[in-house]
């Protein structure tokens, strides 16, 4: 028990370097979708109103920016505030693979079962994918996060028959509804592991168990999820949001659409990934190659005994796959990292245990074991850090011209006059005044020295509106 103590908290402090080293500068900038999300906190903080749901920019679930208030109030308004909510959360689904991959084999001896737990959060501590996304400040790494916990207890709580866990699980599952939208689909993925323990639980002739436990996580949940789906029933169009101007069924011809874009997501870990730099390193397969080995040969193996993996999987990667727009994308399927990692372990284990049946020497395997976790960690973090972090593209991605328009703002004296032309595309913000979505990088850095903005933002069809009356200085967004 002490041996595994310490291996997880190894894995903890590899996950938490991989999260934490660099993280002001690693990825720089700020891309908009992030700093509305600081300029909603920062709001929320000021006027005490914390919303279930911020419906400016297509819409967001209201849990990241509570998280990013939380933040600020202790750590102070910086963009590092804002990355360290999405780090912490990124850590934290480390260990909460851990805990669920080792209830999951709980049929299985002590040994197996914790080389399975430790290879797949190993994987998932050093994987690029899950470490860029919990150091950007996108609210959909709440996702996973939200999954492993909530499976954790919800599967505890039918192997120890014990009502707290129903109801644990129930409140992580109702706080999924404030994540991201990609979250919705687990009403499909739910009632398939109900269905599959109550086949379990009438073989075991525990049926009455089963109808009086159940009802605790269900209501946990509905009670959770009222608020945000009170919200929904006062504003239907808010429900679906951005959604139906990406899904498959608003092209013209949908089952071309949807063939097309199941391809390229099952593609996406082996051959061909995420495009988008702010994604990924662009084009490059989602997952380590001989991770993506392990990936199929552990997706293989769960096809007979571990159907509900199977379920997770395509379930969660419906939400890329029912969309055509930057296909395949890495973000909408976020909810797939936990249960790719588990296959990946998985093969991992299989793998070892056929070494070690065909190989004499044990302290040889061991130590070419070793050595593969170190070349796995060491590529996965160069990658990251090295050649990602260092591509041109990647500034851009994240919008770091906008950050230092900010900076020059807040180096100049206050009482100058500062006019900032948003000569950008985007999509418009009803605060202030229907201004596009760029400018909230500029306002937030502002807002870091200010606590609000200080200039005037104006869309070039409004520079009759510029009145100088001293020393003033006009910024516009892009060169023109």
């Amino acid at each position: 028990m002490r041996k595994e103590i310490v291996f997880l908290l190894v894995i903890l402090a590899i996950a938490s370097f991989f999260r934490l080293w660099q993280l002001d500068s690693i990825p720089p900038g700020l891309y908009p979708d992030v700093a509305i999300n600081g300029n909603d906190a920062l709001d929320s903080l000021k006027t005490g109103n914390f919303k279930v749901f911020y419906p400016e920019n297509n819409g967001r679930e209201g849990l990241m920016m509570w998280s990013i208030a939380l933040s600020f109030s202790i750590f102070g308004v910086s963009i590092w505030s804002i990355k360290i909510v999405a780090a912490i959360i990124g850590i934290l689904t480390v260990l909460g693979l851990y805990l669920l991959t080792k209830e999951l084999f709980n049929y299985y001896e002590a040994r197996p079962r914790s080389i399975i737990a430790f290879l797949s959060s190993f994987f998932l501590a050093t994987s690029f994918w899950h470490t860029n996304f919990s150091r950007i400040g996108f609210r959909a790494i709440l996702l996973p996060f939200i999954l492993v916990f909530g499976f954790y207890f919800l599967f505890k709580g039918f192997r120890e028959k014990r009502i707290s866990y129903f109801i644990i699980s129930g409140i992580f599952f109702g706080l999924g509804f404030y994540t991201y939208i990609s979250y919705r689909f687990i009403i499909l993925l739910l009632p398939l592991i109900l269905i599959c323990w109550w086949f379990i639980y009438q073989k075991q002739n525990l049926r009455k168990i089963f109808i009086l436990n159940t009802p605790y996580l269900i209501l946990a949940t509905i009670i959770i999820a009222l608020p945000i789906g009170f919200y929904f029933l006062q504003n239907p169009q808010d429900f679906i949001s951005r959604a139906t101007g990406i899904s498959i069924f608003a092209t013209e011809n949908p089952i071309k659409e949807f063939g097309k874009s199941l391809i390229l997501h099952l593609g996406m870990f082996n051959f061909y990934g995420d495009p988008n730099w702010r994604h990924n390193f662009a084009g490059s397969p989602m997952l380590f190659w001989p991770i993506g080995i392990l990936f199929l040969i552990g997706f293989a193996l769960s096809i007979k005994h571990m159907k509900w993996l199977i379920a997770w999987f395509f379930v969660m990667l419906l939400p890329g796959i029912l969309t055509y727009e930057g296909i395949p994308h890495s973000l909408r399927v976020i909810g797939v990292i936990p249960v790719v990692y588990i296959f990946a372990g998985i093969g991992g284990y299989s793998v070892y245990q056929w070494f070690n049946k065909n190989i004499k020497n044990k302290k040889l395997l061991v130590t070419a074991s070793i050595i593969f976790l170190l070349m796995v960690g060491v590529c996965e973090g160069n990658k990251y850090f090295v050649k990602w972090g260092a591509r041109p593209e990647v500034e851009g991605a994240f919008s770091s011209d906008y950050v230092e328009i900010g900076n020059y703002l807040n180096s100049l004296p206050q009482e100058t006059q500062k006019y900032v032309i948003v000569n950008m595309p985007g999509v418009p913000v009803p605060w202030p005044n229907g201004i596009p979505m760029p400018a909230q990088t500029v306002m937030f850095i502002e807002s870091t020295k200010y606590g609000q903005p200080q200039s005037t933002y104006l869309l070039p069809k409004d520079l009759d509106q510029i009145k100088i009356e001293k020393n003033a200085v006009i910024i516009p967004m892009q060169h023109d």
